[in-house]
């Protein structure tokens, strides 16, 4: 893997995209996460203003200070803030009624929150927000908030798979710190990892990935029609598919336009 013409490809393709869309620089949400780290270097090497957010809601801050420290000491090109959202979550789920307080209804409005102070100061400063997204997590499984951390302007590592994002990292010598963590979210009290809330490693994912994406399957059902005229599968190895498929399936809306009601032209 060529890391250095990987990180020079999207050094480029950003900087491209800043004289495309007439913007001064990038928003960048920092979660102390290896993806936000290195997605936040990408954009710093690029020479424009980069602004990193730290945005906690009822937890403390982690990794993301050593992340946005790090970065302010390597590149005079950025700036960093942390945004406290704690109250303006806790409020905002004063004014909900019972029927819209499900857990993972209120994890992924955390998101929303997030995403809406990223453009927040996208708007003010007229900056890109940088998406943190990776392939598996963005076109593979779909392990992320709709109008949340979807909600971007950009995605510069979208092409790289998790353990590629890792080796990127490494090049750059991001701290170790961030580096070993578990990959999450950080949207949970109980500090659960992405693979805690998958049930797979982002290994196994990249693998069944790139093994559906070899023989032109998007479903379960369409696994097991194939099945027969495939090599033979250990339990774990099609365990990790449902898993993979599954998730595809189900948040592929995700990854796509919100459907358009048609309306013929003699209904007019």
């Amino acid at each position: 893997m060529n890391s250095k013409g990987i990180i020079e490809r999207i050094t480029d393709w950003s900087k491209n995209k800043i004289i495309e869309s007439k913007q001064k620089g990038f928003v960048v949400g920092i979660s102390g996460g290896i993806d936000s780290a290195v997605v936040s270097n990408l954009c710093a090497m690029t020479g424009y203003p980069v602004i990193c957010l730290s945005m906690p809601i009822n937890s403390s801050e982690g990794l993301s200070t050593i992340q946005m420290e790090w970065l302010k000491s390597k590149y005079a090109n950025v700036t960093a803030f942390t945004v406290d959202l704690s109250k303006a979550f806790n409020t905002f789920l004063e004014c909900l009624p019972l029927e819209a307080t499900k857990e993972i209804a209120l994890i992924n409005t955390m998101s929303r929150l997030r995403m809406a102070t990223l453009y927040a100061f996208s708007g003010s400063c007229e900056y890109l927000v940088a998406g943190t997204g990776n392939k598996i997590e963005d076109y593979g499984i779909g392990f992320f908030t709709k109008y949340g951390d979807g909600g971007v302007d950009i995605s510069p590592i979208g092409s790289l798979k998790k353990t590629e994002v890792f080796t990127i990292a490494k090049y750059m010598e991001i701290p170790k710190s961030i580096q070993e963590a578990k990959p999450t979210d950080g949207l949970w009290e109980d500090g659960r990892s992405d693979e805690d809330q998958i049930g797979a490693t982002y290994k196994d994912l990249e693998w069944a990935m790139v093994f559906c994406d070899g023989v032109g399957i998007k479903s379960w059902s369409e696994f097991l029609k194939v099945k027969p005229y495939l090599m033979e599968l250990t339990e774990a190895q099609e365990k990790i598919l449902n898993i993979y498929l599954s998730r595809h399936e189900q948040n592929e809306h995700k990854m796509e336009m919100p459907p358009i009601c048609r309306i013929s032209n003699k209904l007019f």
